[in-house]
């Protein structure tokens, strides 16, 4: 897009088509974000002025640094997420169902409000104070947890509760103000989560020079990169940390989690003068009400008026937004467009963004409005990962966990997803990319929608063979004698076939998360990347969300306590329907695989203004 030669600024102006140039001006300062920057997205250091030395700051080792970071955080989640379940059922002696809705409750509230997070550190902090902050307030969270676990005084009486006990829940409750306290460090723990989540894939990518010839190809290895330090924690959280616990305790195992978290923050710190920062640009919600304001306060002028002057811009590279450049006009959602229309009387009237924004900062609101139904096609993969997190430990409890003579633990089953991932992240450039040019002749072997549409199709095979495979247990179950004996372990069937779930569904994780989070980065204004990033976690908790009031739904519609009718989703697996909860996933499932291949293929992606 280009500005005209000769532009005038006068009433008599010639009124041009709409779209084809900007109105440019110096003299209009946005009191937001300190009024314009001449800085652009040029990286400066922990002060906010420009490095000088940029080959002596960011690139790989100061990502490496925050590898270190996102790898301990993630095994901390993980390691609450697949132990807290069954900590609540056999220490806290919750039932099944409300300690697995508690946990998807974690879960969402962690990754929902990954938004604030992204707000902040966009707004005011910056990326690297905002996770320095929250990082902290997660390790109070785990070392409350580890309190908890380690004390007697803060969990019920465990003398006379034992497994036919707890079947028939007779074992002493928690106490109200023990179930409190779990829920209060809980919910510390998964703040300080949601303060760094959105926050810390794009700090790390921030490390790296968006003006190198091979900065696409550097920006997608790292998030696989990146992806596999979050496998590698949840790995380890799946292994050593359940083995800690049966060794030596829940205590030792949550204690294990802070000290992890405590470390990743010190090496998080000894990379401080290595990393490069981005300025916040600003409250980002502020901009986005000026368009919405400015908007609707010219929502009846009309861009065929006598009216019209042009779109507001300023002129050159500088924009009004700090730590961004400008952004090219498109023409989607036409009626924001209004907000940069300049008309005669701002000649006048032309201070404050309330009343004229710049064409940048509207395609900041339309930038955002376009991500949203992409980010939304993938809470029904969200939703997949929360029921299998939970559904397939019940369903691993049934089943003969013995490898020879080994004897895995249950809560270690979900471990084969991630080393899935881990082992087709090692393979990705060697296997995946060279075939997917023969067919797609992408130069990276398949654009970042063309995984995220990938990962939703192999989800659909996951669920759909999970409904197949528990429909066989279920019946060998029943015929076997093991109706009633729900948490006896069945010797003729091997819980290894449910590795055929969990290797999808970590195919799935693969394409649809990393593909995500890469063109979140890459598509999000300058100025928005962390709340841009905050899309793909806010999708994950709504999902975890969605899973809670999916089963409460599921419940309530086929269970029957006064009939004695037992739910799909009954504590008594074999005496539930778990496979036409599955069958019910795919079918979601397909349907919002198709919604995505709408959305995807109607995208137009983002433009820098000159591009």
């Amino acid at each position: 897009m280009k500005s005209p030669e000769v532009l005038d600024e006068t009433p008599s102006v010639e009124r041009k088509k709409l779209g084809m140039y900007f109105v440019e001006s110096d003299n209009m300062r946005s009191p937001f974000a300190g009024g314009y920057t001449p800085l652009g997205t040029m990286p400066v250091n922990i002060h906010g002025k420009p490095i000088t030395h940029l080959s002596r700051t960011g690139g790989w080792l100061a990502a490496f640094f925050i590898f270190g970071n996102e790898m301990a955080e993630r095994m901390a989640y993980f390691g609450l997420s697949v132990n807290m379940v069954a900590f609540m059922f056999y220490v806290m002696h919750r039932p099944f169902t409300t300690s697995a809705n508690a946990i998807n409750n974690f879960l969402g509230i962690s990754q929902a409000s990954s938004v604030i997070g992204g707000f902040l550190a966009d707004a005011y902090l910056g990326r690297y104070w905002t996770i320095a902050i929250f990082t902290t307030i997660y390790l109070v969270g785990l070392t409350g947890i580890t309190v908890l676990a380690s004390l007697n005084v803060m969990v019920p009486n465990q003398a006379e509760c034992n497994e036919l006990t707890l079947l028939l829940g007779t074992c002493e409750p928690a106490k109200p103000w023990q179930m409190w306290y779990l829920y209060t460090v809980l919910y510390v723990t998964g703040f300080g989560a949601a303060g760094i989540r959105p926050c810390v894939s794009s700090f790390g990518a921030d490390q790296f020079d968006e003006r190198t010839r091979d900065y696409n190809t550097i920006l997608d290895r790292f998030f696989n990169l990146f992806y596999l330090s979050v496998t590698l924690g949840a790995i380890i959280a799946f292994t050593v940390v359940v083995y800690i616990q049966m060794k030596l305790g829940w205590g030792f195992a949550f204690g294990a989690l802070a000290v992890a978290m405590g470390v990743s923050n010190l090496v998080f710190f000894l990379g401080t003068p290595m990393y490069r920062h981005r300025l916040p640009g600003g409250s980002p919600l502020t901009r986005v009400a000026q368009v919405l304001v400015s908007a609707f306060r010219k929502r009846n002028a009309s861009f065929g008026s006598s009216e019209f002057v042009g779109l507001y811009e300023l002129q050159g590279n500088r924009c009004a937004i700090k730590g961004s450049g400008k952004i090219a006009h498109t023409n989607g959602f036409r009626f924001l467009d209004k907000a940069a229309l300049r008309l005669k009387d701002d000649e006048i009237n032309n201070t404050s963004p309330w009343h004229l924004c710049t064409v940048t900062q509207v395609e900041e609101v339309k930038i955002l409005l376009k991500l949203v139904p992409i980010a939304g096609c993938t809470v029904m993969l969200s939703v997949i990962l929360t029921e299998f997190l939970t559904l397939s430990v019940q369903q691993a409890y049934t089943l003969n966990t013995h490898i020879g003579r080994l004897k895995l633990p249950v809560t270690c089953m979900p471990v084969f997803p991630g080393l899935t991932i881990f082992l087709l992240l090692s393979l990705y450039y060697t296997i995946f990319v060279p075939l997917s040019k023969t067919i797609t002749h992408h130069p990276r072997g398949a654009s970042q929608l063309q995984r995220v549409g990938l990962g939703l199709a192999v989800s659909i095979v996951s669920v759909g063979w999970a409904g197949v495979f528990e429909r066989y247990r279920r019946n060998y179950a029943i015929r076997q004698g093991y109706e009633v004996s729900f948490l006896s372990p069945m010797p003729g069937l091997s819980a290894y076939w449910l590795l055929i779930q969990y290797c999808l569904i970590g195919l799935a994780e693969v394409f649809c998360v990393v593909g995500l989070l890469e063109f979140l980065y890459e598509e999000a204004p300058d100025a928005m990347k962390s709340i841009g990033s905050a899309y793909a976690a806010v999708a994950g908790g709504l999902g975890c969300f969605a899973a809670t009031i999916f089963n409460s739904i599921i419940n309530s519609l086929t269970g029957n306590e006064e009939k004695r009718q037992e739910s799909w989703l009954s504590q008594n697996i074999n005496a539930g329907r778990f496979d036409y909860f599955y069958w019910l996933l795919t079918l979601l499932s397909i349907i919002n695989f198709g919604a995505f291949v709408y959305v995807a293929r109607r995208y137009n992606y983002k433009q820098l203004s000159g591009s």
